[in-house]
């Protein structure tokens, strides 16, 4: 049985990597390659939500690494922060996480995930999947399947149509 290498949270911050992984319990997890499905709709929504900037006190990143916990770093595909603008390796949950399916994710894997954001206190987590054309929230430990996203205090809505053009 292969033991695996564990490394410690400041190894991995001082190391450069080609596409940065995440850190998990002390174990580097390569993310997905995203495709052009992908990257499309990561664009076309992260876009949308950066256009609230100049009307709301909200910060939206594009794959910005998130210290969940001393040794739990995360790398989602959008978060967005609402007030002060976070830290450049912010350690408090943004407002919404969003993560966009890649063709090599592992369902359980993103689960996984999902729940990791729920637990750290992230309120708004979504799901995006590019392939099937489907979006969804994640609430209370489940995926619920969504004609649109919202964030209502922002007069904010994006349907699934309007993502996949």
């Amino acid at each position: 049985m292969a033991t695996k290498a564990l490394i410690t949270s400041e190894h991995y911050l001082a190391t450069h990597f080609e596409r940065e992984p995440e850190l998990v319990r002390g174990e580097l997890v390569e993310r997905p390659l995203p495709d052009f499905p992908h990257g499309n709709v990561q664009l076309e929504l992260g876009s949308r939500l950066m256009a609230l900037q100049p009307s709301y006190p909200v910060f939206t990143g594009v794959e910005v690494r998130l210290r969940l916990a001393a040794d739990l770093y995360r790398i989602p595909d959008i978060s967005m922060w609402e007030g002060a603008e976070p830290k450049k390796l912010p350690s408090s949950p943004p407002l919404l996480a969003v993560e966009v399916v890649s063709p090599d994710d592992r369902v359980n894997d993103l689960l996984q995930k999902l729940e990791q954001y729920r637990v750290w206190g992230v309120r708004h987590i979504w799901l995006v999947e590019p392939e099937l054309k489907q979006i969804h929230v994640y609430e209370n430990g489940s995926l619920t399947r969504v004609a649109r996203f919202e964030l209502p205090r922002f007069g904010f809505a994006v349907t699934m149509e309007e993502l996949f053009r």
